[in-house]
């Protein structure tokens, strides 16, 4: 059963019947949104980029994004750049997550998507991240990145372990200004 998640709002990702996930994927997918042309309706192609941004406490520890598709431990891995999205309704970029494999150090991770084209999300429609069981294909929450707006990034959602040494995601939805990773990582601070 899948958790619609509203902003601020986390879920665990403990297994019902105990245990912890071993692999998650946050997917993201998108839609350019139409525009009225001098000859109709048409949609414009918008470049949007997941990345994982790995963080030890409040350092940046690695990233993972379309030029860096694997960390340097191996444990997340990026399946490749989508230019135009619009794969109704489904995933058009994912990141996959191997949760027993990420260094102890790391703590949280964070996620972002921005339009390294520099549209703004005005111009996408049927946004969405996503967790997903990669075991079982099951997803365990979505979060909506509907809402348009007038920036060209968002801190999408971070998977944060706790002391038990679990795993909860948390959907954050915040609004930023940027074309990659690196010029969102002000943005990032606040929900470390």
């Amino acid at each position: 059963m899948s958790v619609s998640l509203s902003k601020g709002q986390s879920v665990s990702l403990q297994k019902a019947g105990g245990g912890s996930l071993a692999v998650v994927r946050m997917g993201l997918g998108w839609e350019a949104a139409p525009r009225r042309g001098l000859f109709g309706r048409r949609a414009r192609q918008i470049d949007l980029d997941a990345s994982a941004v790995m963080y030890a406490d409040r350092r940046l520890a690695d990233v993972v994004f379309f030029q860096h598709l694997v960390s340097n431990d191996g444990s997340v891995r990026h399946t490749g750049d989508n230019l135009t999205g619009g794969a109704g309704g489904e995933d058009d970029e994912s990141i996959l997550v191997d949760l027993a494999r990420v260094p102890e150090h790391v703590n949280q991770i964070v996620f972002t998507v921005n339009s390294y084209t520099g549209q703004s999300f005005a111009e996408v429609r049927k946004a969405h991240c996503r967790l997903v069981d990669e075991t079982t294909g099951q997803e365990l929450a979505r979060y909506s990145l509907g809402g348009g707006g007038e920036h060209t990034g968002q801190v999408m959602a971070k998977v944060v372990r706790d002391e038990a040494g679990g795993w909860q995601m948390a959907a954050i939805g915040a609004p930023a200004r940027g074309r990659t990773f690196q010029e969102m990582l002000p943005a990032i601070e606040p929900f470390l």
